[in-house]
């Protein structure tokens, strides 16, 4: 009891415990007592209690060196006299309970008002002082001494502290060095306290480069580590070659769980470990290869690894088919051509002396090249020792001319293959480099290669795969609105999924009978191939009972029939997708009567820009969407004035930002002002108002601007259903073609009024109409007020009737029957001579 003894070898247990990282002197952990200058205690804490056994009232105004040690511990609270107001040291008491305790102590004096000193003693465990040396050590030798440079970051991304190590990798100044000591904040486990030069505010700015790996971290909460070559820079205090340098950004937390900076590490690796270089290098291949599905990026990507870490100049080969994203030919069926086209070449010069072929052009090597035999035989041919009389080199006068001018000493070919087939070829050249190519480098580019490899062929499916959805959509899509005297239109498509180029939006513009005019926008549930194979069965179908001359309500009814039916079908086939709805808008634009007849089904209302009056949208009843069944649909007929513009638009327009529909309404709004501005200038208005640059669901609109027929192109009178009608139907039909300068088709548009109101007066009832139209086509219409449809018969020999109808067919390019509230009228056209 009251002996010296060194501190016990419990340091490497220590640090397997949180309790190392807490300072065992600190407040919230030492025991305190307080003894005046008779040498009795004043003041024992709660930690004292708990660190030898003796309760407060036990020990106050005792003497202390009954309770920790006899001399030894009554000469270190005498040490004052000496000068030194200080003391540390060690010792061993008993505890209470009768068991020797080994405690480390740290006494200081207090003055008192007598003149003499009292004590204050802080005492702990003395195995909580040796983990807490061990720690610290550790610490400083991670930190001063170790291989690794290291930095601490604060919250702004400022440089703190940063050992000698790291602030040579970065190029930091003496100056901006900081020599801030870490030590861990009494009682809480960690923390960050500045002392010394750098215990100031600021701090020194790092490189962007690990600026912006620290935000990431910092914003994602993890570690962030990435390889970067360096080269010092000219004045550099850390001259050498280029260097991989590795990186990690480790976020720094508060006892709740807050990040509030960055641990910065760098380890850089020198080019004379060539195993860990290639490992490492492959690592950084696998991030950077195939970042995309662009073919042509890939091989670039490929291009940027190889050089110049492996070589001086690199080429990427592809065949023609990869390139055309076709199954590439087995050689053996390839007739002896290559069929090879140049697709990425770096070199490490920027005048490219090599390059003898452009990217793009056509490339072709003789039959006993090493790149025609790495085809043939799916094998990497290397060359390490290139001369002019390199036996292959002096078959090839195009190449042999440039390698002998730079001085190429190794050439090495290697196969770009994947899943059985080679797609291509990779050629390598060094003359910088003085090391020929040998079995490690063809090993690491076979290795590169076959992972480029796998990414070309990725991209090869995917261009397919896209060339066959895109043709899809063009077939599905009109590849170009028809001209129509009726109206003038724009129109935007863009689906959501931009890479495949296909969604579930349609539009059509479909010329009707009576120089009318369909205007459509639908929008199916979904996106990608799936939604725009449902969308082309639906705008087939709204073609097909447009040609009927359905009123808009009457045709939305049927097409919820369809799709009612399309998901029964879907969801009865295992494999087809189910078509859970869709909603559309219809409507029928006269250009005679200025009038615009429009049903919506779950869609918003077209947007109308008036010459006159303020934009606003047509009132057209809200009828259910497309596929629920048993609702009925309504219409709304609306008068325009010519020049008036329409917008009818997708939901995906004015919910493409993340913005309410009344906020993307009134966007719009300001988009359709000044209805006369070019139609293109209100799609781009439009794009740019309401969309962002990848708007996650599909939008399609067409914008139309309404025009009129001029009264002097249509011409129509009324008869008495007698047969007296007939002839004066010609007659009159006659003359107003002459007057139209179209005396060409008075023939045949004699014979068509004849067998149309003979069939009229015959079998109808009430007053017969007749209209011609001059627009596109010249529109004869024979109304009268039956309900009854013609249609047409083949007559036999012996019949004296029957025959109209065909010979109508046989001289008119259309013809057919629509329904009005009246009776029905049947309709041709004629093309114009």
């Amino acid at each position: 009891m009251g002996a010296l003894s060194l501190p016990h070898d419990d340091g490497a247990q220590g640090l397997l415990h949180d309790d190392a990282r807490v300072d065992p002197f600190g407040l919230s952990a030492v025991a305190l007592l307080v003894v005046d200058a008779d040498g009795l205690v004043e003041y024992w804490s709660a930690a004292a209690e708990d660190l030898l056994g003796y309760a407060a009232a036990d020990v106050l105004r005792r003497p202390v060196a009954s309770l920790l040690g006899g001399e030894v511990v009554a000469a270190a609270l005498r040490r004052g006299p000496t000068g030194d107001d200080r003391w540390a040291g060690r010792v061993s008491v008993c505890h209470r309970a009768g068991h020797q305790v080994e405690l480390a102590l740290r006494v200081r004096a207090l003055p008192a008002g007598d003149g003499r000193e009292g004590w204050l003693a802080a005492v702990c465990a003395a195995t909580r002082v040796n983990d807490w040396d061990l720690h610290q050590a550790a610490m400083r030798g991670l930190l001063d001494r170790s291989p690794i440079g290291v930095a601490v970051l604060d919250a702004d991304l400022r440089c703190r502290w940063a050992n000698d190590l790291l602030a040579g990798m970065e190029d930091l100044q003496p100056s901006q060095q900081r020599h801030a000591l870490l030590r861990p904040a009494d009682g809480d486990g960690g923390g960050i306290s500045g002392s010394g030069s750098g215990s100031g505010s600021g701090g020194a700015a790092m490189p962007p480069a690990v600026e912006r790996q620290a935000r990431q971290a910092l914003a994602v909460g993890e570690t962030v580590s990435s390889f970067e070559h360096v080269t010092p820079p000219s004045g550099s205090r850390r001259r050498g070659p280029a260097r991989l340098r590795l990186r990690s950004s480790v976020p720094l937390r508060d006892r709740f769980g807050v990040a509030f900076g960055v641990c910065q590490s760098a380890v850089d690796f020198d080019d004379q470990d060539r195993a860990r270089q290639r490992l490492l290098l492959v690592n950084e291949a696998s991030e950077r290869i195939g970042t995309t599905l662009d073919l042509e990026r890939t091989v670039a990507e490929l291009a940027e690894i190889l050089v110049p870490r492996v070589a001086d100049f690199a080429a990427v080969d592809l065949l023609d088919d990869v390139l055309a994203g076709a199954d590439p030919v087995p050689p053996r069926h390839r007739g002896g051509q290559d069929g090879l086209s140049r697709a990425a070449h770096l070199s490490i010069r920027a005048d490219h002396p090599e390059v003898v072929v452009e990217i793009g052009a056509a490339t072709r090597y003789p039959a006993q090249s090493p790149q025609s035999r790495s085809l043939a035989t799916g094998r990497a041919v290397r060359t390490a020792a290139v001369t002019p009389s390199t036996r292959w080199l002096s078959d090839d006068p195009l190449r042999q001319s440039p390698f002998v001018r730079i001085g190429v000493h190794s050439h090495m070919v290697v196969p770009l293959r994947a899943r059985g087939v080679t797609a291509g070829v990779v050629t390598l050249l060094r003359w910088e480099n003085p090391d020929p190519f040998d079995e490690d480098d063809l090993l690491l580019v076979e290795e590169l290669s076959a992972r480029a490899a796998v990414c070309v062929d990725n991209a090869r499916r995917f261009a397919r795969e896209h060339s066959a959805a895109l043709a899809l959509q063009t077939s599905l899509l009109p590849p170009a609105l028809p001209h129509h005297t009726a109206v003038e239109v724009a129109y935007r498509y863009l689906p959501a999924d931009a890479e495949a180029g296909v969604g579930g939006d349609w539009f059509d513009v479909i010329p009707l009978s009576g120089a009318r005019v369909a205007l459509v926008v639908g929008d199916v549930v979904g996106h990608g191939i799936h939604a725009a194979a449902s969308m082309g069965r639906l705008r087939a179908a709204v073609q097909t009972l447009a040609d009927m001359d359905l009123p808009p309500e009457e045709l939305l009814a049927h097409v919820d029939d369809l799709v009612l039916r399309l998901a029964e079908e879907a969801e009865a086939s295992a494999e087809g997708p189910v078509v859970v709805g869709a909603t559309c808008v219809y409507a029928v634009y006269d250009p005679i009567v200025h009038k615009l007849c429009a049903a919506r089904a779950g869609h918003p209302s077209p947007g109308i820009a008036h010459m006159r009056e303020p934009v606003g949208f047509l009132d057209v009843p809200a009828g259910p969407p497309l596929g629920l069944g048993g609702l009925p649909f309504e219409s709304a007929e609306i008068d325009l004035e010519e020049g008036s513009v329409l917008a009818f638009f997708t939901d995906g327009l004015i919910e493409a930002h993340d913005h309410d529909v009344d906020t993307g309404l009134e966007r719009l709004s300001f988009a359709l002002a000044h209805p006369d501005r070019p139609l293109e200038e209100i799609c781009e208005t439009m794009v740019r108002t309401l969309l962002p640059d990848r708007p996650r669901d599909d939008v399609a609109f067409l914008v139309v601007r309404t025009r009129t027929l001029s009264p002097d192109r249509v011409a129509s009178w009324e008869f008495t259903p007698t047969p007296s009608a007939v002839p004066e139907a010609r007659r009159r039909a006659t003359a107003q073609l002459t007057r139209w300068g179209l005396a060409d088709l008075a023939f045949t548009t004699e014979l068509i009024v004849s067998e149309l109101i003979t069939n009229a007066v015959r079998h109808a009832r009430g007053p017969v109409s007749l209209r011609l139209i001059h627009e596109r086509a010249l529109t004869c219409e024979v109304s009268d007020a039956s309900n009854t449809s013609p249609r047409m018969r083949r007559a036999r020999y012996t019949d004296e009737g029957g025959r109209g109808l065909f010979l109508v067919a046989q001289v008119a390019q259309r013809w057919g029957t629509r329904y009005t509230p009246k009776g029905k009228t049947i309709w041709t056209e004629q093309s114009l001579p």
